[in-house]
């Protein structure tokens, strides 16, 4: 097979198209879950299964959108498809416009998180975490030795 026409082959079934949407879908979904699994206390392991599902999964997608071609009458074969139909065109420009949804979405939350983790507050919200760290926090101070016996001087330098 002539590696033109494989591209082209490829292209023809929309396989670049589904690798896009995917990744983006999938940097969606380790997003969340990096984001809300924690506040919901959900263990960390949980947060590397969704990414190893979602990296073993891409192969699939791939695989999938290759054998498989959406057609105006449903999800066929792509043997039983009529090549020289341009179904590809119509289902394109749905998949397309998929996409620039999902990265339009995909900018926006990463806009969002880097202004929100950018901007280090106003003074009282500064002042309100300092005195929460400040309430849990300890302080040890170094021991003195008052006592007139010199020789226990160690038990006060080893605490």
């Amino acid at each position: 097979m002539i590696s033109g026409n494989f591209f082209a082959e490829l292209k023809r079934r929309n396989v670049y198209k589904v690798a896009v949407a995917y990744a983006i879908v999938a940097w969606l979904l380790i997003q969340v879950a990096t984001q809300v699994f924690p506040f919901f206390s959900i263990p960390d392991w949980t947060v590397r299964l969704v990414v190893l599902l979602v990296v073993l999964g891409f192969p699939v997608a791939l695989i999938l959108a290759w054998a498989f071609e959406i057609t105006p009458e449903g999800i066929k074969r792509e043997q039983d498809v009529d090549r020289t139909a341009p179904v590809a065109g119509n289902t394109g420009r749905k998949l397309t416009a998929v996409i620039v949804l999902l990265a339009t979405v995909a900018a926006g939350l990463m806009v969002f998180r880097f202004v929100r983790s950018g901007s280090g507050g106003t003074e009282g919200d500064r002042a309100a975490r300092s005195a929460d760290i400040s309430s849990k926090s300890i302080a040890v101070l170094p021991f003195e030795n008052f006592s007139q016996d010199k020789a226990n001087a160690y038990f006060a330098v080893g605490i």
